[in-house]
C-alpha cells in the first residue's frame, strides 16, 4: 500500500460506493493508515459487514451507512449520521458510480439516463454541498471525486456515463472555487481497473484494447488507485485544488 502508517490518524473519511471495487480498496487502505471510516453503499448488510471487517483487520473504527446516491434526501441523512457518530468529516470520496449498458443510443430510456446522472452527478453534487459547507465552517477538509477517462474520451457505447462524469469534472473545478480556501476539491480520472465489474469483460479483447490504447498496455490493479487518492486527500497536496489527475495507464 501507498503512504505511511499513521498518515491519516484520527481523520474521518467517508467513501461512497465503499463496499466494492475501487471504493473498497481505498477504504481498507485509508483504515490501515489510521483513518476512521464511513462506508456507504446501497445494501445495509454489506455496508455493515465491510465496516466490521475493516475494524477487525486494521483496528480502525468504521461504520457502514446505506445510502442511494441518487436520493437527494437520503444524502442529507448520510451526512448527519456521519457527524452524529464522529463529530466531523475530514475527507469525502465521491466514488459511487454506475455505467448501464445499452445496445444503441435510441434505446437509452429516460430511466437509464436519470439513473446514470443521478448516481454519478446529482449524488456527488448534493454530498459535496452538504459535507463541504460543514468542512468549510470547521476550517479544513478535502473532497476527492472519482471520475473516468470516459469523461474526456466519450464514445457511443457510454454517452450518458460520459456526460455524467464530464459534469463531475466540472463540479470539481467549481467546488474548488466555492469551498476554498478551507476545503480542497480534486478529482481522479480513472482508466480501466480490474475490479469485480471486469469479470464481464472479454479477457482477450480487453488485453488487446489496453495494448492499443494505453502507454502501459494493461488494465490497472485496484491497489494502484490508492496512491492518487491518498495524495489528494492528504496534506502533501496542500497547494492542489480543482485538479484532474489522470490514473489511466497513459490513455492515448
Amino acid at each position: 500500500m501507498t503512504g505511511a502508517a499513521g498518515q491519516f490518524d484520527g481523520k474521518v473519511v467517508l467513501i461512497t460506493g465503499g463496499t466494492r471495487g475501487l471504493g473498497r480498496e481505498m477504504a481498507y487502505a485509508f483504515a490501515a493508515r489510521g483513518a476512521r471510516l464511513v462506508i456507504s453503499g446501497r445494501t445495509p448488510e454489506t455496508c455493515r459487514e465491510i465496516a466490521e471487517d475493516i475494524t477487525w483487520r486494521t483496528g480502525s473504527e468504521a461504520i457502514g451507512i446505506a445510502c442511494h446516491m441518487a436520493n437527494w434526501d437520503a444524502i442529507a441523512g448520510l451526512v448527519d449520521s456521519a457527524y452524529e457518530r464522529f463529530g466531523a468529516l475530514d475527507c469525502v470520496i465521491n466514488n459511487a458510480g454506475i455505467s448501464p449498458t445499452y445496445d444503441r443510443l435510441v434505446g437509452v430510456s429516460e430511466e437509464l439516463w436519470d439513473k446514470t446522472i443521478g448516481v454519478n452527478l446529482k449524488g456527488p453534487f448534493r454530498l459535496t454541498t452538504l459535507a463541504g459547507e460543514r468542512m468549510k465552517a470547521a476550517g479544513a477538509g478535502t473532497i476527492v471525486n472519482i471520475s473516468s477517462v470516459a469523461s474526456i474520451r466519450p464514445a457511443a457505447g457510454w454517452l450518458p456515463y460520459s456526460a455524467a462524469k464530464a459534469g463531475l469534472n466540472a463540479l470539481t473545478e467549481g467546488f474548488a472555487q466555492a469551498l476554498g480556501p478551507e476545503v480542497r476539491v480534486n478529482c481522479v480520472v480513472c482508466g480501466a481497473f480490474q475490479t469485480d465489474i471486469a469479470s464481464s469483460w472479454d479477457e482477450t479483447a480487453t488485453a488487446q484494447r489496453m495494448k492499443d490504447t494505453t502507454a502501459l498496455e494493461r488494465v490497472g490493479r485496484p491497489a494502484e488507485i490508492v496512491g492518487a487518492a491518498m495524495y489528494l486527500a492528504g496534506d502533501d497536496s496542500g497547494y492542489t485544488t480543482g485538479a484532474l489527475l489522470r490514473v489511466d495507464g497513459g490513455r492515448v
